[in-house]
């Protein structure tokens, strides 16, 4: 007799790390400890850029919005698997685990836009400094901002609406410690061609697509950084400095998620996908806030301030 197929599925079991009852009070303690500093680290990043008037500029108003979001891409997966320890129990409503995943797709898209306007900011920033203010101004900044958030609702709800049109066997595990849309695709009775396919084809545009964007900018700036004289060249070399903080955290955001498809990709990989995905997912947007402070005297200024550190003579 074949498996069933249940419309009405209640809820989903996830699997997370491991099932050894002497290793949950240290993932229990490792994921509390990364999830405190990056939502006081984001925090604090967001409150420098409003405090100080200095900071309100189009960078740092994107810096600002991708602190932001990062704070809500972990809040949406964390809080869940440190309560399942607490409480011992790996149950997620099929409503939760849903809405998880919908979340999870917005702020994933949300990275991956914010990340392409920064790179734009510091094009126009380098490539066109006398117009720089004039081409960013904050109606600009704020339509961009806007797009990205309505191409990112609307991509996770196109995603949303084709998981909520399968149908569901008695299988119930996740081996993830979060709702994964991979996952759940996996669990589903009913032909999931067409949700395969959307998958790939969403990716290839909206994450190739920015990563695209990104790497042309760049090729820009280096192209316009090389032409310039050695006069003109210092401020200019200046500039390129606020670039490397995005190189790093770009670099870590797409180099993670890729090391997440391939090791998804693999046979027998479940366990290994969870593992590189706390890379993608956790340690990720807890090292954004260290990665654009530690190279920049204009952030660490207004941290200094805000925590009431006085200057040096």
């Amino acid at each position: 007799m074949g498996p069933r197929n249940y419309t009405g599925i209640s809820e989903f079991q996830l699997l997370g790390f491991s099932e050894e009852p002497e290793l949950q009070p240290l993932i229990f303690g490792l994921f509390l400890s990364m999830y405190l500093i990056t939502v006081c680290g984001n925090l604090l990043l967001i409150l420098a850029v409003s405090s100080d008037s200095h900071l309100h500029t189009p960078m740092y108003f994107f810096l600002a919005n991708l602190s932001f979001v990062d704070i809500c891409f972990t809040s949406t997966t964390i809080p869940k698997m440190l309560l399942n320890i607490q409480t011992q129990s790996k149950a997620i409503t099929f409503a939760g685990c849903i809405t998880q995943m919908y979340f999870f797709i917005l702020f994933t898209g949300l990275d991956m836009f914010l990340l392409t306007v920064m790179a734009y900011d510091r094009f126009v920033a380098i490539c066109h400094p006398l117009h720089y203010m004039v081409i960013m101004n904050p109606w600009l900044c704020g339509l961009l901002v806007l797009v990205s958030w309505i191409l990112s609702v609307l991509h996770s709800l196109l995603h949303t609406s084709m998981v909520l049109r399968l149908s569901f066997c008695t299988e119930v595990e996740i081996t993830h410690f979060f709702c994964e849309i991979n996952q759940i695709i996996q669990l589903a009775c009913s032909d999931t061609f067409l949700n395969n396919m959307v998958i790939y084809f969403t990716g290839m545009l909206l994450a190739g697509g920015p990563f695209i964007g990104i790497l042309y900018t760049y090729s820009k700036i280096v192209t316009s950084i090389h032409g310039i004289s050695s006069a003109q060249g210092k401020h200019k070399y200046k500039a390129f400095s606020t670039c490397v903080s995005h190189l790093s955290v770009v670099s870590l955001f797409y180099c993670t998620g890729l090391g997440v498809y391939l090791s998804s990709a693999a046979p027998q990989s479940s366990h290994a996908s969870a593992v590189a995905s706390v890379m993608y997912t956790v340690v990720t947007p807890m090292l954004n806030p260290f990665i654009y402070s530690l190279r920049n005297r204009d952030i660490k200024g207004a941290l200094k301030r805000i925590v009431g550190v006085p200057k040096c003579p």
